[in-house]
């Protein structure tokens, strides 16, 4: 009886522990629940129940204790974020490398990233337009990637193409395109849209420079163009 007393206790005990947990409020907006923290050098590290995530120590505003008990949402951990990337790719004829590039600047490649304003997952949707996409989970990596993809193939077709009106409708709203007639005089959208498109042919310069060296035969040297640019278009045909 005394036994089963004090695995009662226990198991008490592990349920409170697993329900408690804190929220990281970070400088960009971010918010990161997590069940316990590690400082590491400059670092914190953010245990969660998909792992953890690092981010600088600086750039963590404070924290806030979280009494509700939220039941992670399950992942699906059958494909790495990659390979939903391929496929969402591969469905809206994006550039992987354009999507990665979004991912990277919208939530650091954290699926569980939620901002100040609601948005939610690695392409960071809003509830109203995970709605409209048909996404049931914007905490899945593979749902929240297809749908963010198939908004941006909306708009960039919506844009006739024009990637900075699709990244900045993407990022501040349509109708802030619309209102006025290009990219919004927002800061944080202006830094949005160069710094999506300045990786993005970083990658691209990468891909050529690369193409170039298995092309040229090694006792032929070459001397890059300074005026070389990507300039390949982030959309194409969807696979059909």
């Amino acid at each position: 009886m005394r036994r089963s007393v004090q695995l009662a206790w226990v198991l008490t005990l592990l349920t409170s522990l697993c329900s408690a947990a804190d929220l990281a409020h970070l400088r960009n907006g971010f918010t990161i629940r997590h069940d316990r923290r590690e400082v590491i050098g400059d670092k914190t590290r953010l245990y969660t129940a998909g792992g953890f995530v690092e981010v600088p120590t600086e750039e963590i505003v404070d924290y806030e204790h979280d009494d509700i008990s939220q039941p992670a949402p399950e992942l699906n951990t059958t494909k790495t974020i990659p390979e939903h990337v391929a496929e969402a790719s591969k469905s809206t004829g994006i550039d992987p490398d354009f999507l990665n590039s979004v991912i990277h600047h919208e939530s650091g490649f954290n699926p569980r990233a939620v901002s100040k304003k609601g948005a939610k997952g690695l392409m960071q949707l809003m509830p109203q337009t995970a709605d409209q996409l048909g996404v049931r989970d914007s905490f899945d990596p593979g749902q929240n990637i297809q749908g963010g993809a198939a908004y941006l193939r909306q708009l960039l077709e919506l844009y006739h193409g024009d990637a900075q009106k699709a990244l900045a409708a993407y990022n501040a709203g349509p109708h802030r395109v619309q209102q006025y007639n290009g990219v919004p005089p927002y800061n944080e959208t202006r830094a949005y849209v160069a710094g999506i498109i300045r990786e993005y042919n970083r990658k691209k310069l990468e891909e050529q420079k690369a193409t170039k060296v298995q092309k040229v035969p090694a006792n032929k040297k070459t001397v890059p163009s300074p005026k070389s640019a990507a300039k390949k278009s982030p959309v194409s045909k969807p696979a059909s």
